[in-house]
Formats: C-alpha cells, sequence, structure tokens
C-alpha cells in the first residue's frame, strides 16, 4: 500500500469535502447533521496527516521533488488566501472578503493532487 499517496488523496478529499458541507449542505441539513459531517471533514484531515506519517516512517517518502515543491507552494498560497481571508473577515466584518476564500481553497485542493502525484512520479 502506497501510504503517501493515500495520505495525499484523503486529504484533496477532505478539503472538497468541507467545502461541499460549509457551502452545499448548509441550507439541506440539520445543524447537527451538518455538524457530523464537518467533522467527519475533520478527522480524515487529521488522519490523511497520519497515513503520510506513516509513509515516512516505513520509508515510502521518496518523493518526486518538482511536484511536492509545487505542492509546498500551493499548500503556503492556500493557508495565506484561505485562513487570512477568514481571520480578515471574522476581524473586521468585511464581507466582500469572502470572495477570496474559494481561491484558497482551489489552491488546497492542487496542493493535494500534486502532493499524490509526487508520491507516484518517483526520481
Amino acid at each position: 500500500m502506497n501510504f503517501a499517496f493515500a495520505g495525499a488523496v484523503s486529504g484533496l478529499v477532505a478539503v472538497a469535502l468541507g467545502a461541499f458541507a460549509a457551502h452545499g449542505l448548509k441550507s439541506k441539513l440539520t445543524p447537527e447533521m451538518l455538524a457530523a459531517f464537518e467533522t467527519g471533514a475533520r478527522y480524515q484531515m487529521y488522519h490523511a496527516f497520519a497515513l503520510l506519517a506513516a509513509a515516512w516512517a516505513t520509508g515510502g517518502g521518496a518523493v518526486s521533488p518538482a511536484p511536492a515543491r509545487a505542492a509546498g507552494w500551493c499548500f503556503l498560497a492556500g493557508t495565506l488566501l484561505f485562513s487570512g481571508s477568514l481571520y480578515a473577515l471574522a476581524l473586521t466584518g468585511l464581507r466582500k472578503l469572502g470572495i477570496v476564500t474559494p481561491f484558497g481553497g482551489v489552491f488546497f485542493l492542487a496542493g493535494w493532487g500534486l502532493l499524490a502525484l509526487s508520491f507516484l512520479v518517483r526520481r
């Protein structure tokens, strides 16, 4: 089993499902069911990192450097745009800042996809 690839794909799916819950399910589920769905996505993300740690611990961490480096830049950009816009929105109340948040999510998805690719394309 390629735990590194599984961890990267699991991270991608967790981000996608979290976005789906926030935007597509909010009006369709009760607050309790929405919270349960979001908990599932959050725990999936935690365990995506656990799968990556398992890959590293078992020596399965040899990756292709170009997609891994691109993934790192995507994660940084995603964090700045996604988390940064949410922090600014919460602190200032400027709803216009919310337009930036989805771009961060796209960078997160791209980063997880590139990380998965880096584990398939060996040096």
